[in-house]
């Protein structure tokens, strides 16, 4: 069975390689756009004009029935070919002057769209099914301007494989992921962004990660050492990219605790004894976390620890703290 899995995933991903080479060629233009272009002030919701909203319109509800039909398609083969038709649409609509001020509501329904505090960028991002048990990610980086800046993404985690921890990317490649929120930081007076990340493209397991990102006037770059803990590879060097990998079909927690001002997720353990088998991975009931400070992220083990108690007592409302 893994033998099979194994095999028709090469093939998915030969297909999604070769499709994520097309996306890029389409992105390209605009890449090079964002790079020659000179920042100005974002503009002010009403600095689309009456034609140019009602394009905008238009346009998102051409997208929407696009994805719909993507989403709704039996066969995972065309899927492909309706998220090249959406990318298409979105370049066509972006280009539309100021068209970083239209909020596109009702393509939030469909896609993740995601900014940070600062409204320095946004994030188009989706995902794509190319069988039952294969999902490759799709994304762009909009930045705020009258004309188009735009930044092309392409899902290059299934090159990683052992490297994901240790890897800095650029000239658009990316560990394709859905994005639920965006964290700002300064490093050395340069802002930091961490994204937090959920994948589900491999066959027998779900991922969740930290991936820092940076813009720079070359593009942006996905990893940074700023992970207070080593990798299997370089145990010694801070990693550039925190990932949970763990069974399908588990819950597992990875995100910013207002209370507690960290981010916490859950400690991880094999159910079969095996570190090297993470399809093999749910959570141990302990919680550690990510705490700011001194221009990282520095891990703290186990704060919530497992309470032994005597049988018949409960806890109390302050041991669920």
């Amino acid at each position: 069975m893994f033998k099979f899995v194994s095999m028709y995933n090469r093939a998915m991903l030969k297909k999604g390689l070769f499709f994520s080479a097309l996306i890029f060629t389409l992105f390209t233009g605009q890449q090079t756009m964002a790079q020659e272009s000179v920042a100005a002030p974002a503009p002010t919701p009403s600095s689309i004009i009456p034609r140019d909203m009602e394009k905008l319109q238009i346009m998102e509800d051409s997208m929407v029935v696009t994805l719909d039909s993507m989403n709704e398609a039996f066969l995972p083969d065309t899927h492909l070919g309706y998220s090249e038709r959406f990318i298409r649409q979105l370049v066509k609509t972006l280009k539309i002057p100021n068209s970083y001020q239209y909020p596109f509501n009702k393509l939030k329904d469909k896609i993740n769209i995601i900014s940070p505090d600062d409204n320095s960028f946004r994030i188009f991002n989706w995902g794509v099914d190319m069988s039952q048990i294969f999902r490759r990610y799709y994304g762009a980086i909009q930045l705020p301007s009258t004309s188009l800046r735009l930044y092309g993404l392409t899902d290059y985690s299934e090159q990683l494989t052992k490297g994901a921890e240790d890897s800095v990317l650029t000239g658009g490649k990316w560990y394709g992921a859905l994005y639920y929120r965006i964290m700002t930081n300064e490093v050395e007076g340069h802002k930091i962004y961490t994204l937090f990340g959920f994948s589900a493209g491999s066959a027998l397991s779900n991922k969740k990660l930290m991936d820092p990102m940076t813009i720079t006037d070359n593009g942006v770059v996905f990893g940074a050492p700023i992970f207070g803990i080593g990798s299997k590879n370089f145990p010694k060097q801070p990693i550039k990219r925190f990932i949970l990998e763990y069974k399908k079909g588990v819950q597992v927690g990875l995100n910013w605790n207002e209370e507690k001002q960290a981010v916490v997720f859950d400690d991880l353990v094999s159910q079969v004894n095996d570190p090297n088998r993470k399809y093999t991975y749910v959570p141990s009931g302990q919680y550690n976390a990510f705490i700011w400070g001194n221009d990282m992220w520095n891990v703290r083990v186990n704060i919530m620890p497992i309470q032994e108690l005597q049988d018949g007592q409960a806890p109390t409302e302050d041991d669920k703290k």
